[in-house]
């Protein structure tokens, strides 16, 4: 049973279109959940990388 992702109405499977938005619904709407965590976890992987090499980089001042 797909779900919108406009108005996250759930949708009978043969559906092409939201019946209650009238949206197309995503072809592949079992997979776009365990692609949002992938994207999300290669964003806090970078994020990291990112703030550990402006740790190394930028100068530090010696008092």
């Amino acid at each position: 049973m797909p779900s919108c992702l406009y108005c996250q109405q759930d949708n009978p499977a043969q559906e092409a279109d939201c019946l209650n938005c009238g949206m197309p619904l995503p072809a592949l709407a079992e997979r776009a959940g365990e692609r949002k965590q992938r994207r999300f976890l290669w964003f806090c992987i970078g994020l990291s990388l990112f703030c550990a090499l402006m740790i190394l980089w930028l100068p530090r001042s010696i008092s």
